[in-house]
């Protein structure tokens, strides 16, 4: 390995549907944090880990920064500002292809309020549907909003714009150390972890309006079968009646075709082949419910005493 070997921890953090799980895929090279047109898909701070021969970039890939209107809200709000302590770089995605929203703006705040600021970047996503002068309108007004940003990049994260530059500036602002994981590891979720994202991925991509923000998903056996593959059931959980139907479809075909899709992400994921089994309950306002997110791995903020 080489001296001058660079290694930290990089803090993607923005608004929800801003592209920061699409961007962290496309560094990989690989599908490790489920992405959909939805808002709000991350649930939960993962890392991305990226190796090379030259560095380390282990990127901390958090849940949407919004106006919460539930429980489940907050607690994605304080596993997203959690994620900012200690970090070495903090990497703010915003959507150039509208004007800087309430959201934004509730982020500069909360990045003001950071003592110690790490450097901070800057990339304005979605510029492939932006002219070059609406783009530099864009970011001029990015640094109104936040001046001590160190540099404002032009991004496409599915097409690949300034990808590679972004990575580049990236590895020359972190510090020269060795490595915090092994080369070969690419995140820190086990696989029946990310089988339950690709799950809950899915129900956003075939379930509409407020249904896919209502689910929560349980893997209940990943069994290693051998040659056969993986055997996986999971259960999906939803917080109303009529919405167990409505996942269910009739005749169970929209829980077949959620199947489906997961199965052969899942199967993309781990390389082998996959048995999966899906069924869904009820589980009332869990959203809502402190024990039951606690349940589901999401740690609710304590509430002010009055």
């Amino acid at each position: 390995m080489e001296n001058n070997f660079r290694s930290g921890f990089v803090a993607v953090i923005g608004r929800p549907n801003v592209g920061k799980s699409t961007l962290v895929n496309a560094f990989l090279g690989q599908k490790i944090a489920a992405v959909s047109p939805r808002p709000q898909t991350t649930r939960r701070a993962q890392l991305g880990i990226l190796s090379n021969d030259e560095a380390q970039v282990v990127f901390v890939d958090t849940p949407g920064l919004h106006n919460p209107h539930h429980k489940l809200g907050k607690a994605l709000n304080l596993n997203a500002e959690e994620a900012l302590d200690g970090v070495d770089l903090i990497l703010w995605m915003v959507d150039a292809s509208v004007e800087p929203t309430e959201e934004d703006k509730m982020i500069a705040s909360l990045l003001l309020e950071i003592p110690h600021l790490p450097p901070l970047l800057l990339a304005t996503n979605k510029t492939d549907r932006l002219t070059a002068a609406e783009t530099e309108s864009r970011q001029n007004t990015y640094r109104e909003i936040f001046p001590a940003v160190e540099l404002v990049l032009p991004l496409s994260a599915t097409r690949g714009d300034g990808r590679d530059k972004l990575l580049e500036i990236i590895i020359e602002n972190l510090e020269e150390r060795p490595p915090d994981f092994p080369t070969d590891q690419v995140t820190d979720l086990y696989e029946r972890e990310i089988a339950a994202e690709l799950i809950r991925e899915a129900c956003l991509i075939f379930l509409r309006h407020e249904i896919p923000h209502s689910i929560a998903i349980r893997v209940d056996e990943f069994t290693e079968r051998g040659d056969r593959g993986a055997y996986i059931a999971a259960t999906v959980f939803v917080e109303r009646d009529s919405q167990k139907g409505i996942v269910i479809g009739a005749g169970g075909k929209t829980l077949k075709k959620i199947g489906s899709a997961a199965r052969k992400e899942i199967e993309a994921m781990s390389g082998r082949k996959v048995f999966l089994n899906l069924r869904v309950k009820v589980l009332k306002d869990w959203r809502n419910n402190e024990s039951y997110l606690r349940r589901f791995g999401y740690n609710p903020p304590k509430e002010r005493k009055k």
